[in-house]
């Protein structure tokens, strides 16, 4: 049975600075109420019916029933992210425990996968505490503006992936739940993302200094690092980490990506 929302539209996003292209201007529009969280807090609101959608890290699709992607803009990179990374004190191939940023859900999948396929470990994987862990995972701004020192072994989860299958990643995405009747809100999320990657310097100004990035980094971030649209191949991408999760353990088995229909491309289910 579908399901019209009501007149304000509840969107809930992360507050890090890769967001901040896809939801340009949608604070000043007042028929939308912006939510800001973690990655990992997102599907709650959408669970508990606190949010109408979520751009919610790409693994919490096969964690909550019935889901369905808004194909209207993501988070994602075609190789090195910047921000997604694991920080060793051995090489990468040593790795017996790693301390996770537990904000990322995706991150965390990812680095397991990209143990498994490309250097046959498996390591342990434990919350990051105060003492001095051997290798960490982090996401977000302060792996850029707080990088830690002392561990001379890097690897980005983005250009590992792009190692291991020739895809693009898609570490989040918007979200809803099916039956849920969204109107023109999937055209108003691709004109917010259009509009924040032309007004990249005054996001900048505004979010990546006062965080401590510097503008030439943050410039490079936002206009080639990161990608923000989401297309049959970023689907495809999508499908085949779904597949890897499940080939590993992570989840126990790949549910069928639900694509909402204002974007019916080939091979997704139309909500």
């Amino acid at each position: 049975m579908t399901k019209r929302v009501s007149n304000v539209l509840r969107i809930a996003s992360v507050s890090y600075l890769n967001a901040t292209p896809l939801i340009y201007g949608l604070d000043r529009d007042p028929a939308i109420k912006l939510l800001l969280e973690v990655p990992a807090k997102l599907i709650d609101l959408l669970r508990d019916d606190h949010a109408d959608v979520a751009l919610l890290p790409v693994i919490d699709y096969q964690r909550m029933e019935g889901l369905c992607v808004v194909p209207a803009g993501g988070i994602g990179s075609d190789g090195e992210t910047l921000t997604v990374r694991i920080f060793s004190k051995t090489p990468i191939d040593e790795i017996q425990t790693l301390a996770c940023d537990v904000e990322s859900h995706t991150s965390v999948a990812l680095a397991k996968i990209i143990f498994a396929e490309m250097y046959g470990i498996r390591p342990e994987f434990v919350p990051i505490s105060e003492r001095a862990d051997s290798a960490r995972l982090l996401i977000g701004d302060k792996v850029v503006c707080e990088e830690p020192v002392g561990f001379p072994h890097q690897l980005d989860l983005g250009a590992a992936w792009k190692k291991l299958t020739g895809l693009p990643f898609v570490f989040a995405t918007w979200m809803t739940r099916v039956g849920i009747e969204l109107g023109d809100l999937p055209t108003k999320l691709e004109r917010a993302k259009h509009a924040g990657l032309q007004h990249v310097e005054e996001l900048i100004e505004k979010y990546a200094i006062p965080l401590g990035w510097r503008g030439d980094l943050a410039r490079q971030y936002l206009t080639t690092n990161l990608k923000f649209d989401v297309g049959e191949v970023q689907l495809r991408a999508i499908r085949l980490f779904h597949q890897l999760a499940q080939k590993h353990g992570i989840i126990e088995h790949a549910k069928e990506l639900r694509v909402y229909a204002e974007h019916p491309y080939e091979g997704s289910r139309v909500c």
